[in-house]
């Protein structure tokens, strides 16, 4: 596999593993860094900004289907919608940087939008969570050396 094409893949597969839809980047990393054939800094570069990414994305849906919370269709119900308001004004922006976790991390990005959380805020948040558990799965894969 080309390099372009490695790195096209893992930006691809971490900007869906951001969104809604059941993917994971990480075994795709752990492959990558095993192969050894690109360097890790780039490899959690690349997945890092794929996956910020779409987490922003995320946050751009909140603020799109925010607008739409009173209709029949929205698609989260009332009280859920009120309970992840209650939970996220709670912890307030610093529970993005729980963003990087499986099950609520995606929804509370999503959440963030529609609560219009700044998006500089929001951006160095995510970033940091992102990278921060890229850095890490690299560091346990290819070792602290």
């Amino acid at each position: 596999m080309t390099t372009l094409a490695t790195y096209l893949g893992l930006f691809a597969a971490a900007l869906g593993a951001a969104s809604i839809l059941p993917m994971q980047s990480e075994p795709i990393l752990v492959a990558l860094l095993l192969l050894g054939e690109q360097p890790a800094w780039a490899l959690v570069a690349v997945a890092s900004l794929g996956n910020t990414l779409g987490s922003c994305l995320n946050w751009l849906l909140g603020r799109w289907v925010e607008h739409y919370r009173d209709r029949k269709w929205f698609p989260v119900p009332r009280d859920k919608l009120a309970r992840a308001e209650g939970w996220y004004h709670r912890w307030g922006r610093w529970s993005l940087l729980m963003s990087w976790a499986p099950i609520v991390g995606d929804p509370l990005t999503v959440i963030a939008g529609v609560l219009r959380e700044p998006f500089w805020s929001f951006l160095c948040l995510v970033a940091i969570a992102k990278t921060g558990r890229y850095v890490a799965l690299a560091l346990i894969t290819i070792g602290f050396t």
